[in-house]
């Protein structure tokens, strides 16, 4: 048995792609996108059909150039997370523009849309998961978006407050960046010697672990932006972990034997007082890596989504 076949046991395992050849390589029974991946994928050749068809439908859609160029870069989510939703058979999560981070309200508008643009193929909003960055007033408009029965990914996930915000909301589920908070830490010269135990994206998301499940709070926790197969390893046991082609192929080429490392601790502990705005904001902002790197998942898919934009405008 390789790593990854021994991994599937204790944690479900998700791939972190667009790329259809690669889904279908590895047929996950989930899949995540974002807008970086998205914009990766749509360059290639082999998919300009999905332009050249998101722009049809926004012509036929009608309304301003405007309306028009907002309902392709829509159209072209919807269709690939269509086409990934034919191979696999769960979930695939699709991330709204990053430009609506701060915004309840124009968070819960999009989500609708996007749901809408789903339904009409015939997709049930049941597979699919609204990727929003774990800002306040995203957190807000998931739980808002739940009592519609549209459920969320919370994404760009690096402190505990956001973390215990989302639980309190009830999301669906969470991804904390593990990768991304190594990649801090590493740029500071804060890890001395390393192994994926001491990790710190790891122990981030086995604080979590452990915070949630002593607690009782059912939203999800999925292991996310993994820079090796250590940390991987490390989180095994985590409810989902998403991975990227890359180290799956590795996880399928060892077959050293490993021990389950997050297990669900037996105590279940009083819950406590819900986060106000303002606790929030505190508790998050003690923590600078994590301010550091919302703000920079947010600018990043924010500039992607522009870039997206910028290729559709070209060919209307």
């Amino acid at each position: 048995m390789n790593q990854l076949e021994l991994l599937k046991q204790y944690s479900k395992i998700v791939v972190d792609s667009g790329d259809m050849k690669l889904i279908k390589k590895y047929l996950p029974e989930d899949t995540t996108t974002n807008p970086s991946l998205i914009l990766k994928v749509i360059t290639l050749p082999e998919y300009e059909y999905i332009i050249v068809h998101s722009i049809n439908y926004a012509k036929k859609k009608g309304g301003t150039y405007q309306d028009q160029l907002l309902n392709a870069v829509d159209k072209v989510s919807v269709m690939l997370g269509q086409e990934i939703l034919g191979v696999i058979s769960g979930k695939v999560s699709i991330e709204i523009d990053a430009r609506l981070s701060f915004n309840t309200d124009l968070c819960i508008k999009q989500s609708e849309k996007i749901i809408s643009m789903y339904e009409e193929e015939g997709i049930s909003k049941s597979r699919i998961l609204i990727k929003l960055a774990a800002t306040w007033e995203c957190i807000k408009a998931a739980e808002e978006l739940k009592n519609l029965d549209i459920n969320c990914n919370l994404t760009l996930l690096f402190s505990f407050a956001q973390a215990r915000a989302c639980a309190e909301a009830k999301v669906f589920l969470i991804s904390p960046f593990v990768g991304r908070i190594y990649d801090w830490y590493q740029s500071k010269s804060l890890i001395k010697e390393y192994s994926g135990y001491n990790d710190p994206g790891v122990i981030s998301v086995r604080k979590i672990y452990d915070y949630y499940k002593s607690h009782g709070y059912r939203t999800i926790i999925m292991g996310a932006s993994f820079r090796n197969i250590q940390q991987i390893l490390a989180l095994s046991g985590c409810d989902y972990l998403t991975i990227s082609p890359v180290l799956l192929r590795q996880l399928q080429s060892q077959n050293d034997n490993f021990l389950r490392q997050l297990n669900v601790p037996n105590v279940v502990n009083k819950p406590v007082s819900v986060l106000s705005k303002s606790d929030f904001l505190w508790m998050h902002n003690q923590d600078a890596m994590a301010v550091e790197k919302l703000s920079e998942g947010i600018c990043q898919f924010g500039r992607d989504q522009i870039e997206l934009e910028r290729i559709i405008k070209s060919k209307m």
